[in-house]
């Protein structure tokens, strides 16, 4: 529909740049098949909130519709905290393998993990699952300066995680977020200066940041906890078929 367009460069699927990364809080099998009938084609990797893995009702038919159509799934990093916290890392390391997933999630945003025990987990998993790692916290009100970000980042992906997620919550509210949403723009700065990019996924929950990302580093800048009614927007936002986007990568 959109060849006569001159449009952006898009990555395809299976992809290593441009990864939309989508927040699953409670979906029901009927609006996964939703989804992927809709936006399928640019979702990249599914995270199951929190510990909702646990409660779910319809985790293996959801899981099974996911991996049909070869969208990954990580369980939330918060139950990996939890499994730490109470010594069951194993435990959940086997469950992971029971249920066939490949990803993983490791952060310390909530529980109190000290970053070279973090880097050595990194390095553990690294060997069995495509890691994604966590920097950042949830609390609004610990602030980490730049240089923290920037060499906690780094470590952890000499350590052996795939991406370095860098935290925002699903409110967009905290980590590379103020309070009140605006990015931390100097942060950022900091961050694409030292790190490529590319290695960064930004959570980025809201329109107005997604938009902010993307006129920064393109079309093809990672982003995380998109809700699934959000994902064809980011796409458009992406493409330039938005007026927030429009042009971008192209001379209109």
């Amino acid at each position: 529909m959109a060849e006569f367009l001159d449009l952006p460069d898009r990555t395809s699927k299976p992809r290593e740049q441009g990864v939309t990364h989508v927040l699953d809080s409670g979906l029901s099998v009927a609006e996964v098949d939703g989804l992927i009938e809709v936006a399928g084609a640019s979702v990249d990797l599914i995270k199951l909130g929190w510990g909702t893995a646990l409660v779910t009702g319809n985790l293996k038919p959801k899981l099974e519709r996911y991996r049909r159509h070869g969208i990954a799934v990580v369980l939330g990093g918060t139950l990996t905290e939890i499994a730490i916290a109470q010594d069951r890392l194993e435990a959940l390391i086997a469950r992971l393998h029971e249920l066939e997933l490949h990803h993983v999630e490791i952060s310390d945003g909530t529980i109190v993990l000290e970053h070279d025990r973090k880097l050595e987990l990194i390095s553990r998993l690294a060997r069995e699952f495509t890691v994604l790692s966590e920097v950042g916290s949830k609390d609004d009100e610990r602030i980490m300066a730049p240089y923290v970000w920037v060499e906690q980042i780094r470590q952890e992906l000499d350590a052996g995680a795939w991406k370095v997620i860098a935290e925002a919550r699903e409110s967009g509210t905290a980590g590379i977020f103020r309070p009140d949403g605006e990015v931390r723009m100097g942060l950022i700065d900091e961050i694409a200066h030292a790190i490529e990019p590319g290695r960064v996924l930004f959570e980025a929950p809201r329109k107005d940041q997604q938009v902010w990302f993307v006129r920064r580093f393109g079309p093809n800048v990672n982003l995380g906890n998109i809700a699934p009614r959000d994902v064809l927007s980011l796409e458009t936002i992406r493409l330039g078929l938005r007026s927030d986007t429009v042009g971008i990568g192209r001379d209109v």
